[in-house]
């Protein structure tokens, strides 16, 4: 499987952005796509992620009310819209894919997630 992200870029503290992550090669087993962020000199973090069965989203509590993960038309891809972004919102941002499995999976820890997209820069500036 491989991740393709798009979008990002510079914006000012209060505007709006979108990523987008599309997936390719073997993807009928995708259980969730879902987004995590690295800052500077930080860990990488959950963002948010979407189950694409049940369309259950989970969030981090920072920016629940600002950003939003969809499907994008039925595709195995998903855009994560934000909303309100604040300067703290600065990071590199990934995109993650995970395949069902017979276990629950925890989709707030980076190790659940099997599959990785390249970063895409998000700059917000204050």
């Amino acid at each position: 499987v491989q991740l393709q992200a798009s979008g990002g870029g510079l914006v000012q503290a209060g505007g709006s952005l979108s990523v987008s992550c599309a997936a390719s090669g073997p993807t009928r087993n995708t259980y969730a796509m879902g987004w995590f962020r690295q800052a500077p000199g930080k860990e990488r973090e959950f963002v948010a992620a979407l189950r694409f069965s049940s369309r259950l989203t989970t969030y981090i509590d920072s920016v629940k009310g600002r950003f939003t993960i969809f499907r994008d038309n039925g595709k195995i891809a998903v855009v994560l819209r934000m909303n309100s972004l604040k300067p703290e919102d600065t990071a590199v941002y990934y995109c993650a894919l995970v395949n069902r499995r017979g276990t629950e999976i925890e989709v707030r820890e980076y190790r659940a997630w099997d599959y990785w997209g390249q970063g895409t820069q998000v700059t917000v500036s204050s």
